[in-house]
């Protein structure tokens, strides 16, 4: 069994900065990555990271950075220039096999808080 666990949502101004972490508890390999919730309360993509390579949403490019530590099995999302549209639920998701963020998320987070204001 795989369990996720977001941590660092929190309330900042908008130009400001966060990082996201989520823990990875259980044996896992694969792919994890990022959502939130949209406008119309879809989750979309932000960012993956699995098989040697990231993929980003065209919003996040430039602007936020996954990574991952291993040793920790811990994934994070740093988030800099944040705008107001950024306000959202973060989720973490992990899938087993290909990669991006197309993949086929099988286990999710509970999710993380993250509001920008102007």
């Amino acid at each position: 069994q795989v369990e996720l666990v977001e941590s660092g949502g929190d309330s900042v101004e908008a130009g400001g900065s966060l990082r996201l972490s989520c823990e990875v508890r259980g044996y896992y390999s694969g792919c994890l990555a990022w959502f939130r919730q949209g406008p119309r309360n879809e989750r979309e993509g932000v960012a993956s990271i699995g098989d040697g390579r990231t993929t980003y949403a065209a919003f996040a490019k430039g602007r936020f950075t996954i990574s991952e530590e291993q040793s920790k099995e811990i994934i994070y999302l740093q988030m800099d220039a944040l705008k107001p549209e950024d306000t959202s639920t973060y989720y973490c998701a992990a899938a087993r096999g290909y990669c991006d963020l197309g993949a086929d998320f099988q286990w999710w987070g509970q999710g993380t808080q993250v509001t920008v204001s102007s």
